[in-house]
């Protein structure tokens, strides 16, 4: 069975969000924190996962995606601050130890 995560990025300000979609979530933020592709996110240096969702359907997956994006900022910050109070990096514990790459899940 496939997986699906909906995501939210921000950058170290905090003053920007960006919602997406993968099959891949570590592979995705790899490609957000190291710049591979050229948009919104490598534009406002957005590479800081404050959130996600998983999902076994991809429609339901784009259905929330395109529900996240149609919310208010001040609803994303509490949807953001029930799973992430203090708004850390959650891609700090896929670091390997020493190295600059994301350990694979």
């Amino acid at each position: 069975m496939k997986t699906y995560f909906v995501y939210i990025l921000t950058n170290q300000l905090g003053n920007v969000m960006y919602i997406g979609i993968t099959n891949d979530l570590t592979r995705r933020i790899y490609e957000h924190m190291h710049k591979l592709v050229k948009g919104f996110t490598t534009k406002y240096n957005v590479d800081k996962l404050i959130y996600y969702e998983q999902y076994g359907d991809v429609r339901e997956a784009i259905t929330r995606e395109k529900q996240l994006k149609g919310w208010t900022r001040a609803k994303k910050n509490t949807l953001v601050e029930s799973m992430n109070p203090d708004w850390k990096d959650l891609i700090e514990d896929w670091y390997v130890a020493g190295d600059s790459s994301l350990r694979s899940e």
